[in-house]
């Protein structure tokens, strides 16, 4: 079903969740330190990477943080950390999800499955065809809003034709706040849309990707201010 790259350098760890994850189909390829993890991501990138956050050589966060330089590919964070901060830093970082140490595997599965289905990957997804997304037709169309182009068959992001690398999680807040210019969306409302219902995050989560994806846009235009914030409600796209 999906091609996944574990990185842990606890061996019962990886062991356990790679049983776990093939069992279900997939094809799961483990690391036990962050340096040869990053390099297999680069050079043989899967579909989800899940990652540790201490490890010995590259820890996590900075794999995360190298990865993003080039890639947009779903990544899972593992820690046994309950400091809010490292979640906090992770999903800045570009992370999809999150998940404390310990944890059970069917949460994991679930948290795989949710991702994969963000991403365009779930089974249903792939039995509609190669450029089915969630949501139906219209949300597999192409989205044009002033400067902003989205093509999701694509997970393609443009703004005023240059190239915003976009996570998924951040490509689907983004589609969901273009899709009604004007309109605010609550907090509540872009947590629907981008993360699936057995899933749960908090507010924060969704300020941390909304700030990640301004300053990429502003990489590529620093007068970007098309997201606004409405504090205590939520973010609307600005209508051009």
């Amino acid at each position: 079903m999906a091609k996944i790259t574990l990185v842990d350098d606890d061996e019962n760890i990886v062991t356990s969740v790679s049983l776990a994850l093939e069992s279900h189909g997939h094809t799961v390829k483990a690391y036990y330190d962050g340096a040869a993890g990053l390099a297999a991501l680069e050079n043989d990138p899967p579909d989800v990477a899940i990652l540790d956050v201490k490890m010995p050589r590259m820890d996590g966060m900075e794999v995360l943080r190298r990865l993003r330089r080039t890639s947009d590919i779903p990544v899972i964070i593992l820690t046994s950390k309950d400091e809010e901060i490292d979640e906090i830093l992770g999903f800045n970082l570009g992370a999809d999800d999150y998940i404390h140490k310990p944890f059970s595997q069917r949460l994991l599965i679930e948290r795989v499955k949710a991702v994969l289905r963000r991403a365009g990957r779930g089974e249903a997804d792939e039995a509609a065809g190669p450029t089915a997304a969630p949501g139906g037709d219209a949300a597999g169309r192409a989205l044009k809003r002033g400067k902003l182009t989205l093509d999701p068959a694509r997970h393609e992001s443009l703004w005023d034709g240059k190239p915003v690398k976009l996570t998924v999680t951040e490509f689907l807040l983004l589609q969901s706040l273009a899709q009604r210019p004007g309109f605010v969306k609550s907090r509540d409302n872009l947590m629907d849309a981008a993360y699936d219902d057995q899933v749960y995050v908090d507010d924060r989560t969704i300020d941390s990707h909304i700030k990640r994806m301004r300053k990429k846009f502003r990489e590529v235009d620093p007068e970007f201010d098309a997201i606004e914030t409405l504090y205590g409600v939520g973010y609307r796209y600005r209508e051009s």
